[in-house]
């Protein structure tokens, strides 16, 4: 037992130094700086609370969350339930090797990176010249800004978003149909029920631990918004579509105000923490 212990320890040690290294000393490292003066230029200088107080009275960080509230808002729900239904769908109608390479197509974008999806939409949305718009042209429309205004650009992120991530979502839901007990949904198609009654009576309730499990990731996230926003639109237009995210990367890496970047990210995790906690809540009393 004695041998099978020092195996056991020595296996997960590499894996358990990464993870402390690159995870947890990390967080504890920004919960240091954040109550420091650091630019990485000189040593870090404790301020205590200063640059809390600073984050409270921030206008535009106020406004970097009220955009990352937003995305989440649409993000999260149009994913959730565009994964849900088109799981649902390959599961009835289209259970073959049809089925399977759809899932595939569907499975392609969450490969690629966050970058390389926002460099196609990139081309796809441009004012001018871009594949939508010349689209759009020939039935005499356009052409848009999509990046360029305020409220379609913050649209248009999420909704790339949404394209990127529904894929991987849909897999989920669908490993979890998949798992519902086959005689559940004959007893249910015996008795005469409608496409739309299985899924809303049997399915829906049976997928709520993955559909948890989806919010949750998809909630994570989001509020993490950054590689896309970056690319698409740098936060533009007028700080339009800055999340959280890009904004603590402004203020750590252009204006190298480390310490301040830190104070936000540790209010980033408790709204990240507080917004699970009411989540977890809201699931268990629809269980009840």
């Amino acid at each position: 037992m004695r041998r099978q212990a020092a195996y056991g320890i020595a296996y997960i040690t590499p894996g358990m130094l990464i993870f402390l290294v690159f995870c947890i000393a990390p967080i504890f490292m920004t919960v240091f700086y954040s109550f420091t003066q650091y630019n990485l230029a000189q040593p870090p200088e404790w301020i205590n609370l200063e640059n809390y107080q600073k984050v409270f009275t921030n206008s535009q960080l106020r406004r970097a969350l009220f955009n990352t509230v937003i995305y989440v808002i649409i993000t999260v729900p149009l994913q959730t339930l565009l994964a849900m239904f088109v799981a649902n769908f390959l599961a009835e109608y289209l259970n073959n090797r049809y089925g399977r390479f759809l899932r595939s197509v569907i499975f392609i974008p969450t490969l690629a990176s966050y970058v390389a999806a926002a460099s196609v939409w990139e081309v796809i949305l441009a004012s001018k010249g871009g594949l939508l718009n010349e689209i759009l042209g020939i039935f005499g429309v356009g052409p848009f800004n999509w990046l360029g205004e305020p409220t379609s650009a913050l649209i248009c992120v999420s909704l790339v978003a949404v394209w990127k991530s529904v894929g991987y979502f849909t897999i989920i839901f669908y490993a979890g149909i998949m798992n519902v007990d086959v005689s559940v949904r004959e007893a249910a198609l015996i008795d005469g029920a409608t496409p739309s009654q299985r899924f809303w009576k049997i399915t829906a309730p049976l997928l709520k631990p993955i559909t948890y499990l989806n919010v949750t990731l998809g909630i994570i996230w989001s509020f993490q918004a950054f590689d896309i926003v970056y690319k698409l639109t740098g936060g533009g237009p007028f700080g339009a579509t800055s999340t959280v995210a890009y904004i603590i990367y402004a203020y750590a890496f252009q204006d190298f105000r480390i310490g301040y970047a830190s104070a936000v990210a540790v209010l980033l995790l408790l709204v990240i923490l507080i917004v699970h906690f009411i989540q977890q809540r809201f699931f268990e009393g629809k269980e009840d």
